[in-house]
């Protein structure tokens, strides 16, 4: 307990004096959203690796893997896989059309007020709905550790989150996300080296002791995916839900220019994929030295697996770093989480829609702080709330939320001239709703039996819906002439790079 206090205590410090240096550096609205443009390419992608590789990686995808075999190992691939989407299709247009967030790309030659505005309330969803798992993993992390009260460790990460983005800004996040990187790649690396010497460094020996005490169906898909149709909906999720989700989103306007938008993707995916490579050995390591037992005893969702396959490994002071890299990494997490959701709320609905483009920049700033603010007790409440969920699980419906909401909008008005304003925000209310009733009326709500929707993921069906009540949609509307003359201009900017601030 002792060696916990003091690693997280540093973990802590060290933060807030970043946040403190940041704060000083943080004046304009440019700096505040976009760290000033300062980053280069490689601590970008660094800093996207720390935001992406979150609680669910950490704690949530080895809980899955080591209580689910295979089906858990598909969360791993679809969550590195995904990064292909936004290199390929996303990251350079974005950053040359945009500004600060994803509703300047779409707004571009659009009706700014309804775009913006629906935008805005998309980018909260999903921000506050991926947070919630960030909140469940700290609650149940910290509680393991050092014997919290889960809702008082909830409410620790709430401030200290509410305090990154409210004082730091964008440049003190990146910050807090690189060093986060850093520890929790070392970390991982450490752990995984320590299960493979338990296999005489053979991973099929590894598989061997899986099966030894399993059975073979534990490498087999089944288990958690009764349905194909499920493992399907998830795939698309995770792959297209990378390209629609804010707080990636955000970072790819810190970069100076469209060149160091793709340097950042590509360290971005090195970083990532090397990560979920070695999920492979914390999940599975985790299950044949633990035991699903012994996980499910200490965290029904199975969070908790890789802390205590570093406790199995290496006793008490290993068990305490891997926790206080994970606590980093929920920490560095919810402040990009935040960050995202304030933004859009102060950049897109307040500066853009309430006050129609005139508010000032220390007037943005102010807003969106308090924004910050209203983020952090909501996602306080709602980690409270959903204490036994699998971080994992509810980061993979937040994909799916980001991929039927905000990608067919994204992707149809970058490339699709006669795509109007109808089309946008219709696109973007209906992915939004079907992908949330969906999962409500789901077994991940209801009960299995009495489920209206059979699937877990509501993605196959969703994110089509969102692409054709975006198609629909603007064919309802008479053509904008406007919105298809500007079409070419965004075109241009979008793939040269003329015209971008």
């Amino acid at each position: 307990m002792n060696q916990a206090f003091v690693l997280f205590g540093l973990i802590v410090i060290v933060t807030l004096i970043i946040t403190y240096w940041a704060a000083r550096r943080t004046r304009t609205t440019s700096d505040f959203y976009a760290a000033g443009r300062s980053l280069s390419g490689w601590q970008n992608g660094v800093a996207i690796a720390g935001d992406y590789m979150s609680a669910a990686s950490f704690l949530g995808i080895c809980g899955m893997i080591a209580l689910s075999g295979y089906d858990g190992f598909l969360y791993s691939v679809g969550f590195l896989v995904a990064y292909l989407t936004v290199l390929l299709v996303i990251a350079e247009p974005l950053r040359n059309s945009g500004k600060y967030t994803m509703a300047d790309v779409v707004s571009f030659r659009l009706s700014p007020a309804p775009v913006r505005s629906m935008a805005a309330l998309s980018t909260l969803v999903i921000s506050t709905f991926y947070m919630i798992a960030q909140m469940v993993g700290a609650g149940g992390l910290i509680h393991l550790l050092i014997g919290l009260n889960y809702t008082t460790a909830i409410l620790v990460v709430g401030v200290l989150m509410v305090l990154y983005v409210v004082f730091g800004g964008m440049l003190g996040t990146t910050w807090v996300q690189i060093i986060k990187a850093v520890l929790l790649m070392a970390g991982t690396i450490v752990v995984s080296i320590l299960v493979l010497t338990k296999f005489h460094f053979s991973v099929g020996g590894m598989f061997q002791a899986v099966i030894d005490r399993y059975g073979d169906t534990f490498l087999q898909p089944g288990l958690r995916f009764k349905n194909p149709i499920d493992q399907i909906s998830l795939g698309l999720a995770l792959v297209l839900g990378t390209a629609g989700l804010p707080h990636i989103l955000i970072r790819f306007y810190t970069v100076p220019t469209a060149k160091q938008a793709r340097a950042s993707v590509v360290w971005a995916t090195v970083i990532i994929g090397a990560f979920y490579i070695l999920t492979t050995f914390l999940g599975f390591g985790a299950a044949a030295l633990v035991g699903k037992e012994e996980i499910l005893k200490y965290d029904k969702g199975g969070n908790m697996a890789a802390p205590l396959l570093a406790k199995h490994l290496g006793g008490d002071f290993l068990m305490a770093f891997i926790a206080a890299v994970a606590f980093a990494t929920i920490l560095a997490v919810v402040a990009g989480l935040t960050i995202a959701a304030s933004s859009a709320f102060a950049h897109d609905f307040y500066a853009h829609v309430i006050r129609r483009g005139q508010a000032t920049e220390q007037e943005q700033v102010k807003v969106a702080r308090w924004t910050a603010l209203g983020v952090g007790l909501a996602s306080i409440l709602l980690g409270i709330l959903a204490r036994n969920w699998n971080v994992a699980y509810m980061v993979a419906l937040a994909f799916a939320v980001a991929a039927s909401a905000n990608v067919p909008v994204l992707v149809l008005s970058l490339f699709w001239r006669r795509f109007n304003t109808t089309g946008a925000v219709l696109g973007m209310a209906v992915g939004l709703v079907s992908s949330l009733v969906l999962v409500f009326v789901s077994p991940a709500v209801m009960n299995a039996k009495t489920a209206w929707f059979p699937l877990q993921n509501p993605g196959i069906l969703s994110i089509p819906l969102g692409f054709l009540a975006a198609w629909l949609g603007t064919y309802l509307q008479r053509e904008e002439r406007e919105a298809i003359r500007r079409f070419d201009e965004l075109f241009v900017r979008s793939q040269t790079g003329i015209g971008a601030e």
